[in-house]
């Protein structure tokens, strides 16, 4: 069990390698491993103990006694021990960021999945210097209804009204800097290509019961420079962002998951189709859709004599893949949970297979059943935004005489210890008659 620290105590430690979590490893006095944020591989620190267990410490580094060459001025005055808590590297400087990125990666490889890379983190276009990126931004709201960013293991909000890897047509919407009370959250979305906007907002259970006076059916909420949904209910027109990928017009909801880097989706699209090298006429299959990202551009690869089947489990997620791919007759949209059962019994017998799941990765269960497919498979593609998940998922291929023939890192996530992978397996030559 974790317990905050009561006392803040404070000590002195010498960094040593980065570890998850945005912070990089230590010892402590008592020799208990601690968790350092806002530090750097080499620093020598005074930490402030913010949490304990048993087994470990999370500490912040106060004060930095012997700084780290890579160490800079954040760029965010939100940034900083006891501040907001989505940007774990702002205090890095970009290329030491990637490098950072890339040993972790090497080092879960190495350690969970068995085998040795060498891992180059790619920076994405659309960004300036790790800034101005997001395309999406969520937001807690106090009491008075001022936005901001919930602290590092904390539902306590970080209050803000700019943010500076937003994008700037995020700020654009004014919606940072609007007062919304009564409302729980927010998210605010914008589509750059088409300059359209979108405010999610839930009202949650502090929304007063007068708020929304008789003969009215919208709350009484700020004006801004976007459309807005409330509850998943649209006020003005569609509650959706419309954008292009490859010249292929794509819709997505409030609340449908879409890359958030300005240059991510673009980015991603090119790696996996080049990855999966899908021919026209090939059995394609399409793990946790989403919106339809990859069905979609896919389906024009393998052309009209061959077949796509997305798999999502989310309905307004299904709904915008369906939409996305009506032109695509060859395509078919599945709603349904990934398990190993549906792996084994739901999804025919594809020549490719593409999977991007949620942080936690698709799990052993499903990875075995994948495998069950390597007589047709020819080649799976695996995107991840957690190198341990990741690792732990294609140890189970690896195991079963899988190559993992190719990988890239992507840097979609700058300023923090996040990274993008796409990954290639393709089964060994004993399961798939060359």
């Amino acid at each position: 069990m974790e317990c905050a620290a009561d006392d803040a105590e404070l000590f002195e430690l010498e960094v040593g390698a980065i570890a998850g979590g945005g912070g990089c490893a230590a010892r402590a006095p008592d020799g208990r491993v601690t968790f350092v944020r806002h530090s750097l591989p080499g620093e020598l620190v005074v930490a402030r103990v913010t949490s304990t267990t048993t087994s470990f410490i999370r500490a912040d580094a106060v004060t930095i006694l012997r700084p780290s060459p890579a160490r800079v001025a954040p760029p965010c005055p939100h940034a900083g021990p006891g501040r907001c808590g989505g940007c774990d590297y702002q205090h890095v400087s970009l290329d030491t960021q990637r490098l950072l990125k890339a040993s972790r990666v090497a080092e879960q490889l190495q350690r969970v999945a068995g085998i040795q890379r060498d891992v180059e983190v790619e920076p994405v276009a659309g960004d300036v210097a790790g800034l101005g990126w997001r395309t999406r931004v969520r937001l807690g709201v106090g009491p008075s209804g001022s936005v901001g960013f919930r602290r590092h293991r904390s539902h306590e909000l970080e209050y803000v009204e700019s943010c500076p890897i937003a994008c700037p047509a995020i700020e654009g919407t004014g919606a940072l800097g609007a007062r919304w009370p009564g409302v729980e959250e927010l998210e605010v979305i914008v589509a750059p290509d088409s300059g359209e906007s979108l405010v999610s907002v839930e009202m949650g259970r502090r929304a007063p019961k007068d708020r929304t006076p008789k003969g009215r059916k919208n709350p009484d909420l700020p004006e801004v420079a976007a459309r807005v949904v409330v509850d998943g209910r649209a006020l003005q027109r569609s509650g959706a962002v419309y954008t292009k990928v490859a010249g292929v017009p794509f819709r997505v909801s409030a609340g449908v998951f879409w890359q958030v880097h300005v240059g991510a989706v673009d980015a991603l699209a090119r790696a996996v189709r080049a990855a999966l090298a899908a021919a026209p006429g090939d059995c394609v299959v399409d793990l946790y859709a989403g919106a339809g990202l990859f069905s979609v551009l896919v389906a024009g690869d393998v052309g009209p004599h061959g077949s796509v089947l997305a798999v999502e489990r989310e309905r307004r997620a299904c709904a915008d893949a369906e939409h996305n791919g009506r032109a695509c007759p060859q395509l078919t949209v599945k709603r349904a949970s990934v398990t190993p059962n549906l792996i084994e019994r739901g999804i025919g017998a594809p020549d490719l297979v593409v999977l991007d799941p949620a942080r936690e990765g698709a799990g052993r269960g499903v990875m075995a059943a994948l495998n069950g497919h390597s007589a047709t498979v020819r080649r799976l593609v695996y995107v991840s935004c957690d190198p341990s998940s990741f690792s732990r998922d294609i140890r189970v291929l690896l195991a079963a005489d899988w190559r993992l023939t190719s990988l890239r890192a992507f840097d979609i996530f700058p300023m923090t210890e996040h990274v993008e992978l796409v990954g290639t397996l393709e089964p060994g030559p004993r399961q798939f008659p060359r």
